[in-house]
């Protein structure tokens, strides 16, 4: 399943180990999902992550980067002239659109059925449990 996952899961991954944030992020390493990415969505994971009010580990945030720049199926995405609630969440329905992939998000708001079309937006929980069946 290709997946493009919303930087707040990225975050809260990373931040929350053992919780379904960090589940995703397992399934990301261990293959079973294949993160979609294209360097707008790797710009930002950098950006925010290393936001010093996050505090997260910039070790644990570079080694995830890394892997992510390695093994990410890189898409080359079209433009998408459409309003979202956030305009910085267009990178990432653009990236789903392109390879037929599911954004996972936990601000299911930022992308409305009316924008996202045929693109399955789930939360990591759904995620997870979609995985299961």
């Amino acid at each position: 399943m290709n997946v493009v996952l919303d930087t707040n899961v990225l975050v809260s991954g990373l931040k929350t180990r053992g919780g379904t944030c960090a589940q995703v992020l397992d399934l990301v390493v261990e293959g079973r999902i294949t993160l979609c990415v294209d360097d707008r969505i790797l710009d930002e994971y950098e950006r925010v992550c290393n936001e010093p009010r996050l505090k997260l580990d910039p070790t644990l945030v570079r080694t995830a980067l890394d892997f992510f720049r390695a093994t990410a199926d890189p898409v080359v995405a079209q433009p998408l002239f459409a309003v979202l609630p956030d305009p910085d969440d267009r990178p990432f329905l653009e990236v789903a659109i392109q390879a037929h992939a599911v954004v996972v998000t936990g601000n299911h708001k930022h992308y409305p059925t009316r924008v996202c079309g045929k693109v399955r937006v789930l939360s990591p929980a759904e995620l997870i449990e979609s995985l299961r069946k």
